[in-house]
Formats: C-alpha cells, sequence, structure tokens
C-alpha cells in the first residue's frame, strides 16, 4: 500500500499550490479520501474530504471557499487545490485513505507560504 503526495513547496502569500496523492495497493476507487496538515508545533488537523464517487466534499472552516479537493479514480488521484493561500496555510499536508477495515496515512508534503 502507497500513498504518495507530491506538489508541495513554496507558496506565495495570496498564490496558489495544488497537491496530488497517487495511491496504489488498495481500493482506490472505493475509498475515502481526505487531506490533513500539520504546521509547526501543532496537531495534526482536517482539511478536507472526498467520498468514493467525489459526489460529496467537505472542508475545514479555515480553508473553506480557497481550497477544492477532486480525485481521478482512473488513475487512483487525489488532489487538493489550494488557492489565496495565507501564512497559515503553511504545514506538512498528509493524504489519507480510510474504509472499512483499512486507514492509511503518506509521508507527507512541506507546503509553505511565504514572500
Amino acid at each position: 500500500v502507497q500513498l504518495v503526495e507530491s506538489g508541495g513547496g513554496l507558496g506565495q502569500p495570496g498564490g496558489s499550490l495544488r497537491l496530488s496523492c497517487v495511491a496504489s495497493g488498495f481500493g482506490f476507487s472505493s475509498s475515502g479520501m481526505t487531506w490533513h496538515r500539520q504546521g509547526p508545533g501543532t496537531e495534526r488537523e482536517f482539511v478536507a474530504a472526498i467520498d468514493s464517487t467525489g459526489g460529496t466534499k467537505n472542508y475545514a472552516n479555515d480553508v473553506k471557499g480557497r481550497f477544492a479537493i477532486s480525485r481521478d479514480n482512473a488513475k487512483n488521484t487525489v488532489y487538493l487545490q489550494m488557492n489565496s493561500l495565507k501564512r497559515e496555510d503553511t504545514a506538512v499536508y498528509y493524504c489519507h485513505a480510510w474504509g472499512r477495515g483499512y486507514d492509511y496515512w503518506g509521508q507527507g508534503t512541506q507546503v509553505t507560504v511565504s514572500s
């Protein structure tokens, strides 16, 4: 089982970044997917979630209207489009897959928002 995040890096305040997470080794198309993040000195927190079909999405209040989660089941990939970046979005972003009897995490990708 692998969840491999990419797309992190340095973003400017007000700018955009797009994270990707490629999954393998389990039934991606039947899994719920979420993004979480952990900033410096903070606990890991929920960012966004999407159901297996992409029909239902949920967001943390502080990213609602700025971030968008999506998925492509043909590519076993989930995305997080991050717009209007703020310095407080600086964190390691983790991809998470869950289903009946399983719960997998990626290694994370660093996002730093700074001018």
